[in-house]
């Protein structure tokens, strides 16, 4: 359920495929975005095929968004504090519904972060048991991804379980680590029998060291989904910020590995 990853265009640029622009986050919404026009600036091209200049354009922008979701302080509302100090707040957006905020501080550097949740994401299953499996199906450059994801069906899913289309862009700056995607459909790639097939909003994870640590880290977890079928908005609305709690353990666990 992992919504999607990102370098976007920190040195690399891709013929006609325009910049994304952020203005960063407020004190409302998490770390500040060095995300602009002037910082992605062509610096090396890379040859793509129209095919894959889809992918990419479709990645950038459900990060553009995403980011611009999180960058609009207002309206958010508490949803769960935890002990550590992970908190989920959540805001009803025009066009996109309910979405959760979660903000974490994890003991990682982002190259860490990076190859867990990027360049390793077809062994999440490994770690993450809410996770079934995560094939990726095509590669768009070296940022932009294509996967299929399949749910587990562990106890306590109020969900249940579901598959996922999505793509997946990265961009890694010198402090911030970028991580977007949303889902897609392709004819070659319908909907699987025996599975719901939900689906990813413009979402976005925004990761950044802290300053006095570099092996520590700022996680910022926009989620942004539907999850379709026929489930209570009561129950989804309960499933979702819970399957962020679960994911954020998980993956502090696997931390703890390394």
């Amino acid at each position: 359920m992992l919504p999607a990853v990102v370098k976007l265009c920190c040195g690399i640029s891709y013929p006609h495929l325009r910049s994304m622009s952020g203005k960063g986050f407020n004190a409302h919404t998490g770390p500040r975005s060095n995300i602009t026009s002037e910082n992605l600036l062509p610096k090396t091209e890379v040859a793509v095929s129209e095919d894959q200049l889809f992918y990419i354009q479709h990645g950038k922008e459900a990060l553009r968004k995403a980011v611009s979701m999180l960058e609009d302080g207002e309206g958010w509302k508490l949803e769960i504090q935890e002990n550590n100090g992970d908190v989920i707040c959540s805001k009803v957006i025009p066009g996109a519904g309910k979405v959760f905020r979660l903000e974490a501080v994890l003991e990682a550097s982002l190259d860490d972060l990076y190859d867990l949740l990027f360049v390793r994401v077809e062994n999440m299953h490994e770690w993450n048991p809410s996770i079934q499996r995560v094939k990726v199906l095509k590669r768009a450059g070296p940022e932009t991804i294509v996967t299929h994801e399949v749910s587990a069906e562990t106890a306590g899913n109020l969900i249940g379980q579901r598959d996922f289309l999505s793509v997946r862009h990265s961009c890694k700056e010198k402090s911030c680590l970028y991580l977007g995607g949303a889902a897609i459909q392709l004819e070659s790639f319908p909907p699987q029998a025996g599975f719901v097939r939900a689906e990813d909003g413009p979402t976005c994870i925004v990761i950044k060291a802290l300053d006095e640590d570099t092996r520590k880290s700022s996680f910022t977890w926009l989620l942004n989904m539907d999850v379709k079928g026929w489930l209570p908005k009561s129950i989804v609305n309960q499933g979702l910020p819970r399957a962020q709690l679960d994911f954020t353990r998980h993956l502090r666990k696997r931390l703890s590995l390394r």
